[in-house]
């Protein structure tokens, strides 16, 4: 996607050409990814919305927490397996679930409206989110596992590098590189979101014991809070499951909600 405003045709193909490859499937079997595209977004500081969906979420966290530690939490459980599935060690790369709910005692970050809303969603709802500016991406997201070639942009020591991926790592990638690696873990630098971003995708990743319905509940409430961030903000969808190759819906125009 190169256009800087999407029309909605657009954020339909682009979901509609977004892959899951079979060798992840045959690693996890119970694997299911909700997308949304996003488009219309008015981009934005933290706000007092934000900000009450980020407590909302702490609050989430330290419940979850009480007598319970973060790696015996059953979501946290799933994914720390799968990170085991191909390699990684998750005591040392946490996915982006772990990450955010070990915060709550120092605080969720608090980054932008944008981003607040999809931390604090991904918390709430137990589910590894991640978002993207989506005309950064060069050609459609595909989940595969990498043959260690690909190249991953992003940072070290304070300066822009490029790195690969482990062989048989699972990792999210488009035409030009891989854009998350270890699955849900880091992001990398060309296609993070931005204080301009205006057109987005989100990656809902989950795993059993999270129920197909639970996964769409997530992407509902997080369409619902993107809704309000612009006067004529358009989503579609697409859940890919195993057993199936959900077609993407319609563009929704949502009003902007003061």
């Amino acid at each position: 996607m190169t256009e800087n405003h999407p029309r909605p045709a657009d954020l339909q193909a682009f979901l509609a050409a977004a892959q899951v490859h079979p060798a992840v499937v045959a690693l996890r079997p119970d694997y299911r990814v909700l997308l949304l595209a996003v488009d219309g977004m008015t981009p934005g500081a933290s706000d007092d919305a934000s900000e009450r969906m980020l407590v909302r979420a702490e609050s989430v966290a330290r419940e979850l927490l009480a007598g319970t530690a973060v790696e015996d939490l059953p979501h946290v459980t799933a994914w720390r397996e799968a990170y085991r599935s191909f390699g990684a060690k998750p005591q040392r790369t946490r996915n982006s679930l772990e990450a955010l709910v070990r915060r709550p005692a120092a605080g969720l970050p608090r980054v932008n409206r944008l981003t607040d809303v999809y931390n604090a969603i991904s918390v709430i709802h137990q589910v590894p989110l991640g978002g993207e500016d989506l005309p950064a991406y060069a050609g459609p997201p595909r989940l595969v596992r990498a043959t260690g070639h690909e190249v991953f942009e992003t940072v070290a020591a304070g300066a822009d590098v490029d790195e690969n991926p482990e062989p048989g790592e699972v990792v999210w990638r488009d035409a030009v590189g891989v854009t998350c690696r270890r699955w849900n873990w880091r992001q990398c630098r060309r296609t993070q979101l931005t204080p301009q971003t205006t057109s987005a995708v989100f990656i809902l990743d989950a795993l059993a014991p999270l129920s197909d319905g639970a996964l769409v509940a997530a992407g509902d409430e997080l369409a619902e809070h993107l809704a309000r961030l612009g006067p004529r903000v358009e989503v579609a969808t697409r859940l890919i499951a195993p057993s199936t190759s959900t077609a993407p819906t319609a563009p929704q125009h949502r009003q902007d909600h003061p």
